[in-house]
């Protein structure tokens, strides 16, 4: 029953590593991998070099900065909140609904985004006019100053739901036992849910988190090129959508490979580095 697994790890993801070697060539297609020359750390060079390259890493820590602060939490919260819903019906029905946005897919999330937030007709800029907060409707993707905190926003609506899957899975397997006596005790609802719900999970919790930092450069490419335009392209150019931009509408693959390589590795040293944090401090790790 594993081998299935097995093989598709070994087709599309072990297999296409040695297309790695096109980071460290001047990669031709008629050349192929193996016939093209060698240039060593060449594009790595070139994109630490780079004007943008500030810019891009700038744009891109901040964003999921703001995503691990604001947005890794989110979804543990609304599970614990979830949680204490005693009406079934009810609570199916609101898991359901934080579900839908998950399988929509940015193009249209995006879409619904900017359609809220529209200059002429968002009903963000028409409920603030009624309210007489504004006086003339607001440009709020052209804003550069509020882009990070847009996107934060919409990572968050998109995504609490189907994240908070994993957490209402772990605190299914809390003993009943402990809330039955901490209730003979005297603990009230958020007491039980803060002195046994959350060290019962935090296991599950340290994990999420260290997959969290190790994915720090991610922002995924589909949601910022939706929501980019020539107003916010100072904050909203990211390494993912530079690396699109500039090595594969360029055709510059040997480029583009050696940045996702380097990305690869910073990812991995962060991934042991929060590892052995959270195990010194909370004696929790994923090894």
């Amino acid at each position: 029953m594993v081998w299935p697994g097995v093989l598709f790890l070994l087709i599309f993801s072990y297999i296409p590593m040695y297309g790695i070697l096109i980071a460290f060539k001047d990669y031709d297609l008629f050349l192929g991998v193996s016939g093209s020359p060698w240039v060593g750390l060449e594009h790595f060079k070139e994109f630490f070099i780079d004007a943008n390259f500030m810019n891009v890493l700038r744009n891109t820590l901040a964003m999921n900065i703001l995503v691990l602060i604001f947005g890794f939490p989110a979804p543990i919260v609304f599970a614990l909140f979830l949680n204490e819903l005693t009406t079934a019906r009810f609570k199916r029905f609101v898991q359901t609904i934080s579900y839908l946005p998950h399988f929509v897919s940015w193009v249209i999330f995006g879409g619904l985004i900017m359609t809220v937030l529209s200059p002429s007709n968002g009903i963000l800029n028409l409920l603030l006019q009624k309210l007489h907060i504004i006086n003339e409707p607001l440009n709020f993707m052209g804003k550069p100053e509020l882009f990070w905190f847009i996107m934060v926003g919409a990572e968050m609506l998109k995504g609490i739901g189907w994240g908070a899957i994993i957490y209402i899975a772990a605190i299914a397997g809390v003993d009943q036992e402990l809330y039955e006596a901490a209730k003979i005790d005297g603990a009230g609802r958020f007491q039980r849910m803060w002195y046994i719900t959350v060290p019962s999970i935090m296991g599950t919790i340290v994990i999420m988190l260290i997959f969290a930092v190790s994915s720090i450069l991610n922002t995924g490419i589909e949601q910022m090129l939706v929501m980019q335009n020539p107003l916010n392209l100072d904050v909203s150019e990211t390494i993912d959508t530079y690396v699109y931009k500039v090595g594969l509408q360029q055709m510059r693959y040997s480029y583009s490979t050696a940045v996702g390589l380097a990305k690869s590795l910073v990812a991995l040293i962060l991934l042991i580095g929060a590892n052995q944090v959270t195990r010194k401090i909370s004696g929790n790790s994923l090894f």
